[in-house]
């Protein structure tokens, strides 16, 4: 039995990749697990407080992002688990990955002009996991 890491931002963009997850989670009988990973460093030149404010205020929104994903899974037969990290993206799907030894990491795929990654990037980023960890990536 493997395991699924779906990595998540929350928002009704990221449905269709948890739908798409949870559905891969059952069709193969693997684990589901959700990450949300805080990440402030956009705050860096604000005042300390400030910015350990809004890192509590991101980790909230990311706990409250994960109990509507596990809602989701759990109407569909899924017990899945949820997890929070700090830090960059890249480093703590990696860590998650590594520590929680998934065999498939999956990845939304953007919408629109907004997205943190265009197409071309995010199957970038992904080839760039997958060679560095040896787990599948799939973009969904």
């Amino acid at each position: 039995m493997g395991k699924i890491l779906c990595a998540t931002r929350g928002g009704e963009g990221s449905h269709l990749t948890q739908d798409a997850a949870i559905a891969m989670a059952k069709e193969k009988e693997n684990e589901l697990i959700f990450l949300f990973v805080v990440d402030s460093s956009f705050l860096n030149n604000m005042a300390a407080p400030i910015v350990v404010d809004m890192d509590v205020r991101l980790e909230d929104l990311g706990q409250f992002e994960l109990a509507r994903a596990k809602e989701r899974a759990l109407s569909q037969g899924i017990n899945a688990q949820a997890v929070v990290r700090h830090g960059k993206l890249r480093s703590e799907l990696i860590a998650t990955a590594q520590d929680m030894e998934v065999t498939v990491i999956v990845l939304g795929r953007p919408i629109g002009k907004t997205a943190v990654f265009q197409e071309d990037t995010l199957r970038a980023f992904a080839d760039e996991i997958e060679e560095e960890t040896g787990i599948e990536v799939v973009c969904l």
